[in-house]
């Protein structure tokens, strides 16, 4: 699935390689709703040429990683262009880490960048999987049982799950180190308060506890990685969620007084133009 704008006319976005998204858990990529928002289009509008990654929602990480490097191929097929710009969020980002290192697609691969993605796993999460198995295997049938109607091959959600501890992210990390010549760049979100987002309220909540800031689900210390690290507040009193990251709500944030992000296509517009300044 790619988007064309035939009418570009500003050219700030338009990178030497194509950008693929690679989406997050739980959603995948579909021509409507885009999973991400109004990003692609404001990209496009200047310059970029757009790819999706196209992976199951609730395979494992590395199930997904085999499919976008599948995804990587076809697409330099497609364009004849020798690399392409991976941009992905959530769990996206630990698959196309994959993808790059153990999986060895380094080679096809200029920048990636992650937007809210757990590379150091979740403290939280190491206690939840500490609940009774039969609560968490009766979770994965339902999940994966549904999951399968709406087009995923191979749904393992306790994979999915377990796969964000601490422990497994520490191993995951050792195995899958950054492939020299590859940019790796990362960014967090931060929500101002649990209210910023109702989706996330608890979530944040919690975490804020147990973690410190996040993003309803990813917090501050674990999205960090490679050699940028970039931290996004919302402008106001608001902050940004883990799902603003990908503008569920197809909408600027309220404009209020104060530093920070206003929409948060802004951020992506400016990670395309500095790939391209970068030559990638």
């Amino acid at each position: 699935m790619e988007h064309t704008n035939s009418t570009v006319q500003d050219r700030s976005c338009q990178t030497k390689y194509p950008i693929v998204f690679i989406h997050g858990a739980g959603f995948r990529d579909l021509k409507w709703p885009v999973y991400w928002g109004r990003i692609p289009k404001a990209l496009e509008r200047r310059g970029a040429k757009i790819y999706y990654g196209l992976q199951d929602c609730w395979a494992s990480t590395e199930t997904n990683a085999r499919e976008i490097v599948r995804r990587i191929d076809e697409i330099l097929r497609e364009t004849g262009a020798e690399k392409v710009n991976l941009i992905a969020h959530s769990k996206g980002g630990l698959e196309a880490r994959m993808a790059a290192s153990s999986l060895g697609a380094g080679d096809r691969i200029a920048s990636i960048t992650t937007m809210a993605t757990p590379h150091h796993g979740s403290k939280t999460i190491d206690r939840l999987v500490g609940a009774p198995k039969l609560l968490f295997n009766m979770a994965a049938f339902a999940v994966n049982n549904w999951i399968r109607v709406v087009g995923d091959k191979k749904p393992d959600f306790l994979a999915v799950c377990r796969g964000f501890t601490t422990e497994h992210m520490a191993a995951f990390n050792r195995a899958n180190p950054d492939v020299p010549g590859v940019l790796y760049q990362s960014f967090g979100c931060v929500m101002a308060h649990p209210f910023s987002d109702i989706n996330l309220s608890t979530a944040n909540f919690v975490l804020n506890r147990i973690e410190g800031e996040n993003d309803g689900l990813v917090s501050l210390a674990s999205a960090k990685w490679g050699e940028n690290f970039t931290v996004l507040r919302g402008c106001g009193r608001r902050g940004i969620s883990h799902l603003d990251a990908i503008d569920l709500r197809r909408r600027p944030f309220p404009d209020r007084p104060g530093d920070g992000v206003r929409d948060i296509c802004d951020v992506y517009v400016a990670i395309a133009a500095d790939l391209k300044n970068r030559g990638l």
